[in-house]
């Protein structure tokens, strides 16, 4: 798809009506992005609900949040929010109120991490239970910071099954307009979809009829248990990159599936954490540079064969080739997520035709493989600066990055199995004048 200078700029403030009857006032969305600012306990903070509230009103018609948690024993990360039951019900109205005086949607997404969970990520008082459809460890070149995983019980799918619907039920009654299932980067939705990491030789593994059973029945779940005109999307992999593991073919035959199940709205991804393509923002390809959207090639194969609505996130950074990827027919709705973190009145501007491009450019330290996760910190540091009611700091540079990576870690993950405390750096005392 070559830039068209003449395409029509009301692509991007057209409304979009999904599949449930709800509608999204433009066709933009901000993207999820891992906050980590929930409390120890997996309860939404206001810091967590101020950070919302600053990117509910940047002028896009759909919110997604970061990953929340249907299982308080496997997290993605520390501070996590985490849904298992209502007993966060007040905190929950509160973070879905951020769009209320605001035409923008708001939905969760809902994910387990399923082997791609660290050591030590759980709540407070948690017994960590590693789990994935096979024991099959990750190979990351970090492998001593995974647990290697036990192999699900058939009850234990079951339950798991029943978490989603749970999570998605309390969304429904906290406000929230809909959920995202998380089934693409590796995470246990995923896990089951790729022949790598699903070697089971029961219903749930072998074909991809069996391998995708697992979300298709969250995916029913989900949809017994929430109103009609709830939403409820799939973010899924176009690919896991890897030789062997979930292929294009794959993706297109589960978004069929989905298609007929009545997904509303599929967002198209890839990689893993043993393959970080979703962060190929670091060291993207020429032709990828070019056009920008990391995975549109595969969007505009999908958009051949599926009519749900799609979404793209991964690269966008100027107006124009927005706009090119909506007037193709292959994305239905462009996601951002660093443009957002780099600057929150970006979409704003860009509805307003005020800005053409964003400068938001990724962390490098030159090595690969730490650049995605820094890149990560960077950003998820920025929305904990608009979580305290602050600015953004673009030019906050990538060994600052780095240092408060390492404090949080340490206060999130280490120091409540030592016994010890971190309130933060010391402010140095101001010595009296005279």
């Amino acid at each position: 798809m070559s830039p068209s200078p003449n395409a029509d700029p009301a692509a991007l403030s057209s409304a979009l009506t999904l599949g449930c009857g709800l509608t999204l006032p433009n066709r933009l969305a901000k993207a999820a992005t891992s906050e980590h600012l929930a409390d120890r306990f997996g309860a939404p903070t206001a810091q967590l609900i101020r950070a919302y509230r600053a990117m509910a009103t940047s002028g896009v018609g759909l919110v997604i949040s970061g990953n929340v948690m249907v299982d308080g024993s496997s997290l993605e990360a520390p501070r996590n929010v985490v849904i298992e039951d209502d007993r966060h019900i007040d905190a929950l109205r509160r973070w879905s109120a951020v769009t209320a005086d605001t035409p923008a949607r708001f939905i969760l997404q809902l994910s387990h991490p399923g082997r791609q969970t660290m050591r030590g990520n759980t709540l407070p008082g948690r017994r960590q239970d590693v789990v994935a459809p096979s024991a099959v460890p990750l190979s990351t070149g970090a492998d001593r910071l995974f647990r290697p995983p036990r192999a699900l019980r058939e009850e234990e799918i079951a339950d798991i099954i029943g978490r989603f619907a749970r999570a998605a039920e309390v969304a429904a009654t906290a406000g929230f307009h809909g959920v995202q299932l998380h089934a693409a980067h590796g995470y246990l939705l995923n896990q089951f979809l790729s022949p790598l990491s699903n070697r089971r030789t029961d219903r749930w593994g072998g074909s991809l009829e069996n391998r995708m059973r697992l979300l298709i029945e969250v995916f029913r779940a989900v949809k017994t248990v929430t109103p009609d005109d709830f939403m409820v999307a799939v973010k899924l992999n176009s690919a896991d990159f890897q030789r062997g593991g979930f292929e294009p073919d794959d993706s297109q035959t589960v978004a069929k599936a989905l298609e007929a199940e009545g997904v509303d709205l599929i967002e198209i991804s890839g990689g893993t954490y043993e393959n970080t393509a979703m962060f190929a923002g670091t060291s993207p390809r020429d032709s990828t540079r070019q056009r920008e959207a990391y995975f549109l090639e595969f969007a505009e194969r999908f958009s051949k064969e599926v009519t749900v609505p799609m979404m793209l996130t991964g690269g966008f950074r100027t107006r124009q080739v927005m706009i090119d990827a909506l007037n193709s027919g292959a994305v239905d709705v462009v996601g951002l997520a660093r443009p957002i973190t780099h600057d929150p009145g970006f979409p704003r501007d860009l509805l307003a035709g005020s800005a053409e491009r964003s400068s938001a450019r990724p962390r490098s330290t030159g090595r690969k493989a730490v650049d995605a996760f820094l890149d990560s910190a960077w950003h998820q540091q920025q929305l904990a600066r608009l979580g305290r009611g602050k600015d953004v700091r673009p030019k906050r540079g990538t060994a600052a990055a780095l240092l408060i990576a390492t404090f949080v870690t340490m206060r999130d993950i280490l120091a409540p199995r030592l016994g010890m405390t971190f309130s933060g750096p010391r402010k140095r005392r101001r010595r009296p004048h005279g």
